[in-house]
């Protein structure tokens, strides 16, 4: 085994004309008032390797024009397609309008593990909430759903970004396994 090259890893990559034109999975993320910077950065890599179809900035998430999200987001900006709106209410309701599922990334009574996703699940608007008071409770009112990622320490959540990455990835592997198209 031998570590790929930057130049092995630019080949494998897409390219800014290109990745605009593939189908992208069918998931419309919503960041509901992300204070962090570098967390809305992370999420946009997250974003772009997990291929989403947009990413809705709402409240004071901070935007790409904001130095420490362009920073952390190193151009993945460029690749994801997104959008700031103030409040999402009149995007959600439009989405729940062309068939999308609302789910919470949140710890609710009715929470199911995030690694329980059906094909009845897509087309899916996942909903992120703030670092600390989660998902708006005017947002979690129009939710199908909500995905849990359990936890067997002492504390009961983890980084919004790590939180993100690991929900958006597994239903990323669901997707691949169960409803992909070819996408290049």
């Amino acid at each position: 085994m031998r570590k790929l090259t930057h130049e092995e890893i630019s080949l494998k990559r897409a390219s800014l004309d290109k990745i605009h034109k593939v189908d992208k999975m069918p998931v419309v993320v919503i960041l509901d008032s992300i204070r962090s910077a570098y967390n809305v950065g992370s999420i946009f890599r997250t974003s772009d390797g997990a291929m989403i179809e947009e990413l809705i900035l709402t409240g004071y998430t901070p935007t790409p024009e904001n130095k420490e999200v362009k920073k952390t987001a190193l151009t993945s900006d460029l690749s994801v397609k997104w959008t700031h709106l103030k409040f999402a209410m009149e995007k959600i309701e439009e989405l729940k309008n062309k068939g999308y599922k609302i789910a919470a990334l949140e710890l609710t009574d009715k929470a199911r593990p995030y690694y329980n996703i059906y094909k009845e699940d897509f087309p899916l608007c996942l909903i992120v909430g703030n670092e600390i008071k989660g998902v708006s409770e005017h947002y979690l009112n129009l939710c199908d759903f909500s995905f849990e990622i359990p936890q067997y320490g002492i504390k009961q959540s983890l980084n919004v970004a790590v939180a993100y990455g690991i929900s958006i990835f597994e239903i990323r592997k669901f997707y691949d396994i169960n409803l992909k198209k070819t996408i290049y």
